[in-house]
């Protein structure tokens, strides 16, 4: 018993020393699979897999979520983060109406729950819950990195949102008369995006009925986000895991001096994106840069450390069609500050001097002393 219990220990010592210091990251990644079909009433179906790393999450996690005023919505609106699940819609959609309603059966499969805090999509698509503007943002994000001109349409007395769509031509799916709000020039057509049927729910022209004379205040998306750090992973097949390196060329190096960053993305790809987050103490996760792999996977990242304390970086992959995207592990490199070293040298030289003096003080107070007289013999 007392054997089996100690090979036992070993066994567990030795994977936790292989986790602790092996320099690959098996990231984990929050994935939900989505139902799609081909047409409102088609008999063609997907599945739709997304994934969302762990760096992406808390990228947005960290940002500003405050409304300052209701066009501040917007910014909630994220095409870039949501591209791979645009592309991944056009791949069997061929018209803007069912590519329209196909990113409703998407949101319509989210649960519906009562948020009081805004939230970006990526946050949304973890949390697999929110209400009418979450689900709105996550609709208009996907529609806009499809190439579609989309509002937001804000109910404020209702307490409701739902999006605007200008298609190229009035809806023919619609089951009653396509509803529709004359914005500038452009008719958009009212999306609706709670609803949790996800076959069967609202499609792009249906209006709720309390909605047809409530007034909308249109939202435009002019400041909508532009870029991100990286993608959701989004695919019909599989997804399987990736892994990345990230290490430092040194630990501690002084103010001014420049650390290299290298990585190998696992398994090997070639002109793949990888972004550098930084972040300084407790100040949220930043983009530091961005680097794409050589043909054995591999890349390099050059970074001047011009101010002292203590900063965090950690590697980020997207992913594509056949693996989920992966972050590494989370690095520390501690720049000291310049003057502190000057400080500290000067410190150190004032302690030496004062110790080369105290030496040559002492030695001289020894060859200064006279020497006792002889005792006398006892008798």
């Amino acid at each position: 018993m007392k054997s089996k219990l100690s090979s036992s220990v070993i066994i567990v010592t030795v994977l936790l020393m292989l986790f602790h210091f092996s320099p690959y990251c098996l990231s984990d990644n929050y994935s939900n699979s989505y139902q799609l079909a081909n047409h409102p009433d088609g008999s063609t179906f997907y599945r739709l897999n997304i994934a969302v790393s762990q760096a992406l999450l808390d990228y947005y996690t960290q940002k500003n979520h405050r409304l300052y005023s209701n066009s501040d919505f917007a910014k909630f609106v994220t095409p870039y983060a949501l591209k791979s699940i645009a592309d991944s819609l056009w791949q069997i959609y061929t018209d803007d109406e069912d590519y329209t309603n196909g990113v409703l059966m998407l949101v319509h499969q989210i649960p519906y729950e009562v948020t009081a805090t805004v939230k970006y999509p990526v946050e949304t698509i973890v949390e697999n819950k929110g209400d009418c503007d979450l689900f709105s943002f996550i609709a208009a994000s996907v529609m806009v990195a499809g190439g579609l001109d989309i509002v937001l349409l804000y109910y404020e007395n209702e307490a409701h949102m739902n999006i605007g769509v200008n298609l190229l031509h009035a809806p023919h799916d619609a089951r009653d008369q396509a509803f529709h709000i004359t914005y500038g020039d452009s008719d958009y057509y009212v999306a609706e995006c709670t609803g949790g049927n996800w076959q069967n729910g609202w499609r792009v022209g249906e209006c709720p009925t309390d909605l047809k004379d409530a007034y909308a205040q249109v939202i435009t998306l002019e400041s909508s986000e532009e870029e991100a750090p990286g993608q959701v992973s989004a695919s019909y097949n599989d997804l399987a895991p990736s892994a990345l390196l990230l290490t430092v060329s040194s630990a501690y190096l002084v103010q001014g001096s420049l650390v290299t960053f290298s990585g190998q993305l696992s398994p090997v790809m070639q002109n793949r994106t990888i972004t550098i987050y930084v972040r300084t103490g407790g100040a949220p996760w930043t983009i530091l840069g961005a680097v794409t792999t050589d043909s054995k996977g591999q890349f390099v990242y050059s970074w001047n450390a011009d101010v002292a304390g203590v900063d965090y970086f950690r590697a980020s992959w997207s992913g594509n069609d056949y693996y989920a995207g992966a972050d590494s592990q989370i690095q520390s490199v501690t720049v000291l500050s310049t003057f502190l070293i000057v400080l500290i040298g000067f410190i150190l030289s004032l302690v030496c001097i004062g110790a080369v003096v105290f030496l040559i003080s002492r030695r001289g107070q020894v060859g200064n002393l006279e020497p006792l007289p002889p005792e006398e013999p006892t008798s």
